[in-house]
């Protein structure tokens, strides 16, 4: 019964926090796991309309990132996440073609404990994320992103799963 509280909990606080997000991004992503099988993602962003450590290079901001991953599973069926990170970002100057790099941890719910010729060991685990790309003129953005998962050794086995991917979004 205590664990089946963790997910709406973590839900409530954080996407209470995003009440101050003005800007919402729906994006799309495809990739590949360390071990072959491909992954599908779908997902909502609110920027945070932040800016700190402005400078004429660039400055820090962010996002919370809500996901919903299918991962293939090679000889096993298919898992899906469910995932929520808050992500930083820090986005360099521009006029048209502004690069950024992001960062961010997060938590991921899986469907199975075993994807692909992972164990995972729970449901429950975070989402570590890392990830180049650009935001382009009218909303667009594109980049390359490595996401680890793992249950941090909260239950045996603890084998985690990465995946690899292109993604795009745009802004409404």
């Amino acid at each position: 019964m205590r664990r089946s509280l963790h997910l709406p909990v973590v839900a409530v606080l954080l996407l209470g926090a995003a009440g101050r997000a003005r800007a919402l991004e729906l994006g799309g992503a495809v990739g590949v796991t360390g071990q072959g099988d491909m992954t599908y993602r779908v997902g909502l962003a609110l920027d945070w309309r932040q800016a700190w450590w402005k400078t004429g290079l660039g400055h820090v901001g962010g996002y919370w990132d809500a996901g919903y991953t299918y991962w293939e599973g090679g000889d096993y069926a298919g898992a899906h996440s469910l995932s929520l990170s808050p992500v930083f970002v820090y986005q360099f100057a521009g006029r048209s073609i502004q690069p950024f790099v992001e960062l961010g941890v997060g938590v991921a719910f899986f469907s199975k404990t075993r994807v692909g010729d992972k164990r995972l060991g729970s449901s429950f685990n975070f989402e570590n994320r890392i990830g180049v790309g650009v935001r382009l003129a009218g909303g667009h953005r594109i980049g390359l992103r490595a996401s680890h998962y793992s249950n941090a050794g909260i239950e045996e086995p603890n084998d985690g799963i990465e995946s690899y991917a292109l993604y795009y979004s745009h802004s409404f």
